[in-house]
């Protein structure tokens, strides 16, 4: 059995001697594993988690603070996120990222360059921004961001849109990207080591209920009335 990649790696044949008697297809495996940047010292981990939510029962302000479900969903983070150790929390600067970060209970650095795509609401919505350049001021903000504290944690609350379109230049998707909605206050784990970056997790929102993330209700889910 071989593991082979693009870049080069670690080749182990299956019988092959392998250093502390190891068996090779857990040696083979801890070696991918070392390629996304698990267990490897020196490495930073970004939290890029999506606002909660700003919009229900919203009344046409533009920078909308967070609706009582939103209250509740940044409430469920922070319990999520509190036995972490967390060196820095960074947030867009709008009312919605800006009160989910505080809700996390550390000093929140704002950065503009985490704030949402530009969109034209007028005519549905229509992004006015280039995906590329939203993707690239915020790979600015996380490689600053890791520059100031290798091999700890952090966390950046930014927005649907620009995470997304961040995450799908990492994972050097074509224009548009990533065509993924994350729920809200979800989050999605980066790694990052010099210059290289792996996503590790895409939109994970497993603190919250299951009625609000999902379509359909779960059998004996008292949260959601089934569809007619």
């Amino acid at each position: 059995m071989e593991v082979a990649f693009d870049t080069p790696v670690r080749v182990l044949q299956v019988g092959a001697i392998v250093e502390d008697s190891q068996h090779p297809v857990e040696a083979a495996i801890r070696e991918v594993e070392r390629r996304f940047l698990f267990d490897v010292p020196g490495v930073t981990e970004i939290l890029l988690v999506r606002h909660a939510d700003c919009y229900d029962g919203m009344e046409g302000i533009h920078d909308p603070p967070l609706s009582q479900l939103g209250r509740r969903q940044a409430v469920a983070l922070a319990k999520r996120l509190r036995s972490l150790p967390i060196a820095a929390v960074y947030a867009s600067p709008l009312q919605r990222a800006r009160q989910t970060a505080d809700a996390l209970g550390h000093p929140v650095r704002l950065d503009q360059r985490l704030v949402e795509a530009d969109i034209d609401w007028e005519h549905g919505i229509r992004f006015t921004e280039q995906i590329e350049d939203v993707a690239a001021r915020v790979a600015e903000a996380v490689d600053e961001a890791v520059a100031e504290h290798p091999g700890a944690r952090l966390v950046m609350v930014s927005h649907g849109g620009a995470i997304m379109a961040y995450l799908g230049r990492l994972l050097e998707l074509p224009a548009p990207g990533l065509r993924l909605l994350p729920y809200f206050t979800s989050v999605s784990v980066v790694r990052a080591r010099g210059d290289r970056r792996v996503v590790g997790s895409i939109a994970d929102a497993g603190h919250l209920p299951p009625h609000e993330t999902t379509q359909a209700p779960f059998r004996g889910d008292p949260g959601r009335e089934p569809a007619p």
